[in-house]
Formats: C-alpha cells, structure tokens, sequence
C-alpha cells in the first residue's frame, strides 16, 4: 500500500473514530473541543512521521542513484581512456606503415 493511501485510510480512521465517539460518548463542548483537539494533534503527528519517513526515504534512494551514476561515469571513464589509448596506438602503427 502507497504512503499516501495509508495517510488516506488513517484521516478517514480519524474522523470515523472522532465521529463515533461523539455519537457514543456525548460529552459537554467544551470536552468535545479537547477530544477534537487532541485527536487532531494525533493525526498530525502521525502524518509528521509519515512524510518525514518518506523524506529520509526519498534521500536515500536519491543518494544510491547518484552513488550509482558515479559508478558508471567511472567506468565509461575508464573505458573512454582504454579506447581512447587503443587508437592512439592504432594511429601509431599506422603511420609506421
């Protein structure tokens, strides 16, 4: 399941809950607020780690990814050089003929 959809599922959960809570558990205004409240601050806090997970995730992949490019911007390097000396001696020989 995506990230996003879980941050979906779990904003729906949220209000469900608060919802039913409210439904089940009638309670004065102003201990409403405070449940509302709090329950908000919950989902924030859940959403805050969440992005923040994807955050570190995102950095990790984008720096195994660039860690990779250097790996191939060395070999075709290497490998430029090797053909690039390869025909430096091809040209040699040839004059010599």
């Amino acid at each position: 399941m995506k990230m996003t959809e879980r941050i979906g599922w779990l904003l729906i959960g949220a209000a469900a809950g608060a919802g039913i809570a409210l439904l089940y558990a009638p309670a004065s205004g102003e201990q409403t607020r405070k449940l509302i409240r709090r329950k908000a601050e919950e989902a924030r806090d859940t959403i805050a780690d969440a992005g923040a997970q994807v955050r570190d995730r995102v950095v990790e992949t984008g720096e195994s990814i660039a860690e990779t490019g250097r790996g191939v911007y060395r070999r075709g390097a290497t490998m430029a050089a090797g053909a690039a000396g390869a025909f430096e001696a091809g040209r040699k020989a040839a004059a010599k003929i």
